[in-house]
């Protein structure tokens, strides 16, 4: 399981139109083979600062989606929203909890 968390600033008045973009593509997004779990976060002192978490079956999984028409699709819309550049990092889960 791979596990991807993208770090996401956005320029305060592009906030609702990211919300749209989500909103619009999350549940296409969690039905691509391979993703097991997506979710948003959003940053407790800074409302314009955004996280997705999202589950990946294998590293594999994750690039197709990265090479995919739907990725093409959101990723350029979401960036030109930034007020900074994109932090992602990818993990594996070490110790499953609960």
């Amino acid at each position: 399981m791979i596990i991807r968390i993208v770090r996401m600033t956005f320029e305060d008045q592009y906030v609702d139109r990211f919300l749209e973009i989500f909103d619009m593509s999350k549940e296409k997004i969690r039905s691509f083979p391979g993703c097991r779990h997506l979710e948003l976060l959003v940053d407790v002192q800074h409302p314009n600062i955004f996280s997705t978490y999202s589950m990946w079956e294998n590293e594999s999984d994750l690039n197709k989606y990265r090479d995919s028409e739907l990725f093409g699709q959101v990723w350029p819309d979401t960036k030109k929203l930034f007020a900074a550049p994109a932090v992602a990092n990818s993990y594996y889960q070490k110790i499953k909890l609960g």
